[in-house]
Formats: structure tokens, C-alpha cells, sequence
């Protein structure tokens, strides 16, 4: 049987065709191509990229892709020696206990996992919360973006003053005790705030992340000192107080530590941004995606489930969401989006040939008190 590069390189000689041509077609760099066919898989960045682009030469070639990986597979296990200690063990003979015996043994087993199977649950989420102590921010400039449970708050100093906000209700809402009274805050909407009663805001505050009702989700706040709020590249400096002014905080890790994002902080839209969808209040949404080329593509839903997968011609992704959805694209036009939510189908562009995107769909309260899904680049 040829080997996977004897097999590649026959079937593109046979057609009589380029690597520059296959290039242009698929995507898949050159050199990416000449490994293949060498059999050099240690040029490759990672398995992942490997295995994507032997599918995608093959299917491109009219091989068989799935024999091509099932060889690949087949090599990588013959490489893999046995331990010269297993080769070398005596075997031992089996124990073999009397049928009753191995039977009782057997009922133990399945009564055991049974009980564990089935035992009331304890509700886990509630006792970590009952342990988790509230941790506090400090602010002293720029920005910051957390996410706060009840009882967290961020101290921010202005002067010689601190002034502590701290998070008192999740609901639909987040409900923030101030040294200016209760302050609610909704999912999208961003208010400016006086907390030491001068006149003149000190602070910005957006919800970027809010799960209506579900206060162990926590609020993902982003505060701005004013001033500040377009210097987003000074954001999440901040780091947990050390001097608490409460004898219940703490300054250890969070219990449920916001997700890491790796372009600038979630901000409001701006005025010029398409709106795709509009409501009274937001609604869980679908962002399709239906792949024209071959495209690495990552994606992370509601600031907590991330992933990232190389898709091919005619694959078809759909990630659901209530809040919003960070895209990181490698190639805009490869990639048809659509957002599907409240009965309707949208279609959205989110860039050109051969661009490099990082957006964010989510919703925004906008002035007149709707909530409206529409699109923001970070890149």
C-alpha cells in the first residue's frame, strides 16, 4: 500500500496541477502542501492543523480523506514503543474466584455506583457559594472588567478618598449599593455615576454579561474612570485590594474567575454599528456560519464556552447565545454568517477577502430603552 505522501503526490501528478494552483483553491500554504507530501509532519503547528489540512488536500485530490487519517493514525501507533518492562513480565495466572464470590463482588459494584448514580444531589453550586468569601477590586485610573458575584465590590479611589461599590442583587438587573444610594444597571445599558457628590460623574458603568435571574452566573462590570472610557487598552490592570475594609472580604482568586479575552474589553456599540435585530428585551439568538472555504475559525459564547475548529467548503456551524458571541475569523469571506432569533434570519458581514476579524454580536440598550443585537470590531 503507498504510503499518505506517495499517495498525495501521485493523485496531483496525475492531474496535473500546482502546488500554486492548489494553493489558491484550498488555502493551505504551499509549504503545508510539500510536508504532506514528504511525510515532514513536524512542520506542522499542531496535530489539529495536520489532520485539517491531509482532509482537505485529500478531499481537494479525490482521495479517500478518511483512509488517508486512518494511515496517518495507523503510522503514529507503530511509532509508540511497548515499555520494556511489559515485555519483559512474567504473566501471571488469573485468579479465578469461585462463582459466587466474583457474583456477590458484582452486586457490591453495581449497588455502589447505583447509590452514587442516584443519591440526591447536594446542591454544590449553593455550598460553594456559601464558602466562596466576596473578594474586592481596587481602581485607582483606567478600567476595569470583572466578574462580580454578590457581595464583590471594586474600591476606587479618587484623591485620598476611597469609595466602595458593591454588588447587591442579580436579577434582571445588577443592583450596585454606592455611597450615592442603590444604583440598577441593566444587561447592554452603561450610566455614568457621581459617587463622591461633587456634580460631575466620576465613573462609567456597563454590564457586559448578565444571565436574568441566575445570580450564581455572576455580572461581568466593566467600570471606567471618567476620562478614561476610550483608553481601552489600559483595561483589566487591576488587581484585588489588599487593605479590605470589609472583615468578610478577601483577596484570594475568585470561585468562578471571568474568562480570559484576548482583545480589547467589551465596550458599548457605537453609533454607526448595524443593528440586526431589536426588542424590548434581549432574547437568546443562533449565529450560523456556513463555510465558502477552508477557514480556521474561534468562537466563545456568553464570555464562557470558547472553541475553536479548522472547517472546510459546505461545514456549517451554529452557536447559540443569550447575551452575545466573540468571533476570531482567519479568512472573512470564506465564511457566510447569519443571525436567527425572534422568527427572523439575518444576514451579517463582518469583513472582506483574506481579512483577519475580531468582532463581538451582542445586544445593547440603546437611549430610547431597546435592546438592540448588533455588531462591534476589536481588531
Amino acid at each position: 500500500m503507498e504510503s499518505i505522501g506517495e499517495q498525495l503526490r501521485s493523485a496531483r501528478e496525475a492531474k496535473g496541477i500546482t502546488f500554486e494552483q492548489i494553493y489558491r483553491d484550498t488555502n493551505i500554504p504551499k509549504k503545508y502542501l510539500e510536508a504532506l507530501e514528504a511525510e515532514d509532519f513536524a512542520q506542522f503547528p499542531g496535530e489539529t492543523y495536520l489532520l485539517g489540512f491531509m482532509r482537505s488536500y485529500g478531499d481537494y485530490l479525490g482521495l479517500d480523506s478518511k483512509e488517508l487519517l486512518a494511515l496517518y493514525k495507523s503510522i503514529k501507533i507503530q511509532e509508540q514503543p511497548v515499555p520494556m518492562e511489559q515485555l519483559l513480565r512474567d504473566p501471571k495466572p488469573a485468579n479465578r474466584l469461585p462463582l459466587f464470590i466474583a457474583a456477590g463482588a458484582a452486586v457490591v459494584i453495581v449497588g455502589v455506583v447505583l447509590f452514587f448514580v442516584f443519591k440526591p444531589k447536594t446542591d454544590t453550586a449553593v455550598a460553594e457559594q456559601k464558602v466562596r468569601k466576596p473578594v474586592e477590586y481596587a481602581l485607582s485610573s483606567g478600567i476595569l472588567e470583572k466578574r462580580y458575584y454578590i457581595g464583590d465590590a471594586a474600591l476606587i479611589n479618587l484623591g485620598d478618598q476611597k469609595y466602595r461599590l458593591e454588588v447587591g442583587q442579580i436579577t434582571d438587573r445588577a443592583i450596585l449599593s454606592t455611597p450615592a444610594g442603590d444604583t440598577a444597571v441593566e444587561l447592554g445599558q452603561e450610566i455614568p455615576l457621581d459617587i463622591n457628590g461633587d456634580g460631575t460623574p466620576d465613573l462609567k458603568i456597563f454590564v457586559a454579561d448578565l444571565v436574568k435571574n441566575k445570580s450564581d452566573k455572576g455580572v461581568l462590570l466593566r467600570i471606567a474612570m471618567n476620562g478614561s472610557a476610550a483608553t481601552e487598552s489600559a483595561a483589566a490592570s487591576a488587581t484585588p485590594a489588599t487593605n479590605s475594609t470589609s472583615p468578610a472580604a478577601t483577596t484570594a482568586v475568585e470561585a468562578a474567575p471571568a474568562p480570559v479575552v484576548e482583545a480589547t474589553a467589551s465596550s458599548p456599540a457605537p453609533a454607526n454599528a448595524p443593528v440586526l435585530l431589536s426588542s424590548p428585551n434581549p432574547y437568546p439568538f443562533t449565529l450560523q456560519a456556513t463555510f465558502k472555504g477552508n477557514c480556521l475559525l474561534r468562537w466563545e459564547s456568553d464570555r464562557k464556552d470558547r472553541d475553536e475548529r479548522y472547517f472546510q467548503k459546505a461545514d456549517i456551524l451554529n452557536v447559540q447565545a443569550q447575551n452575545g458571541i466573540r468571533i476570531w475569523l482567519s479568512n472573512a469571506s470564506a465564511v457566510k454568517f447569519q443571525v436567527i432569533g425572534g422568527g427572523k434570519t439575518v444576514d451579517v458581514d463582518l469583513g472582506g477577502p483574506g481579512e483577519v476579524v475580531v468582532t463581538d454580536l451582542k445586544w445593547v440598550k440603546d437611549d430610547d430603552g431597546r435592546y438592540k443585537l448588533t455588531t462591534v470590531r476589536l481588531d
